[in-house]
Order: structure tokens, then C-alpha cells, then sequence
């Protein structure tokens, strides 16, 4: 129970903080912000957000894992979860044939090619992929087709930090807008 007096600045501030957000959950069309560790079976700490730039997300618009967006689903701000996704469940099972070796001169700027690094790929039906550099020989690069955390069980620890609805540019776009977001041709 408030033990403010009525009129007093601390009242209308406790006020205002619990209109702001009146029983907010995660839901479709909400914008979701939230601070998570991840990490794999291994104990590795793969990201964390804490102390940095935490997540946000328009709920229900395929901006996250599916499975763990799932997962959120009915949280509050202030609430915590644990997730484990096994790789059917993240980005897959680890594919050994998911590697082409492709000629280093059909990469324009193949100078600062280097291992690990992301790379943009077109076929020839203009369906664009990521790769990443496998290997860097004198004449050919070797591309591994495969997400990084592919193979991976995934071990998220998230907590809800903010919640509002989605607005109406918001939802036409597609993804979240925020401060410097620039307007689209």
C-alpha cells in the first residue's frame, strides 16, 4: 500500500509510473525490450547485453528465434526466464556439405578477405545468402554456409526491460523505430 499523501509529488509520480504501463505483457505487436546472456552447453559465453545495448524486438514479426520469442510470450516487465533451444529449435543442425569454394576474383574487394568474416552471397536466381570465410587460399575462398551457432543447444537468461505497443509506422514497416531512425524511401 502507498503511504503518500495525496497531492504530494511522489503520489502523482507513482501515479503516472502506473498508468505509463497497466498490465503490459509480451504479445504480438508489442515492442519488447530485453537484457539476455547467452551461452552454450560448454558454458561459454557467447553474448551478453548486460552493461551494453540490450535487445528489442517487434513481437510476432519473425525479428527473433521463433522458439525463443515463444518463450516470452506472457512475460511482464521485470520478469526473468530461462531457455534452453536445442539447434532444431536455433539455427539448426551443423551441415558438413554447406561448403563452396568459390574463385577469389568473384569477390570485388578480396584484399581483406579473412576467416570467420561475413559474406554476402547472390545466386544465380538473385536470392541473396550469408557465408562465412572458411578458409583463404591464393586463388579460391572456401565458404561455410552454415550459421555460426549452428549445431549449438543455446542457453538464453532473459529479463523483460521494457515493454509499449507497437506503433502504427512500426507495424506498417515491420520492425521497431527508435531514436535516429531515419525514414524509408
Amino acid at each position: 500500500m502507498l503511504s503518500v499523501e495525496p497531492g504530494s509529488s511522489t503520489f502523482l509520480e507513482e501515479a503516472d509510473h502506473m498508468m505509463e504501463k497497466p498490465n503490459l505483457t509480451v504479445d504480438n505487436d508489442m515492442v519488447v525490450t530485453v537484457d539476455y546472456i547467452l551461452t552454450l552447453d560448454n558454458g561459454e559465453v557467447v553474448e551478453d547485453t548486460h552493461g551494453g545495448m540490450p535487445m528489442r524486438f517487434l513481437a510476432g514479426h519473425d525479428e527473433i528465434l521463433p522458439a525463443l520469442e515463444d518463450a516470452l510470450f506472457g512475460l511482464a516487465v521485470g520478469d526473468e526466464t530461462a531457455v534452453a533451444l536445442a539447434a532444431d529449435d536455433a539455427y539448426g543442425d551443423y551441415d558438413p556439405e554447406a561448403f563452396e569454394e568459390a574463385p577469389v576474383d568473384a569477390f570485388p574487394a578480396n584484399d581483406g578477405i579473412e576467416v570467420g568474416m561475413p559474406i554476402g552471397v547472390q545466386d544465380e536466381s538473385g536470392e541473396m545468402y550469408q557465408a562465412f570465410v572458411s578458409e583463404v587460399h591464393p586463388d579460391t575462398i572456401v565458404l561455410d554456409f552454415n550459421h555460426p551457432l549452428a549445431g549449438e543447444t543455446l542457453h538464453f537468461q532473459v529479463k523483460v526491460i521494457d515493454l509499449r505497443p507497437a506503433t502504427a509506422e512500426e507495424l506498417d514497416h515491420g520492425h521497431v523505430h527508435g531514436e535516429g531512425h531515419g525514414q524509408h524511401e
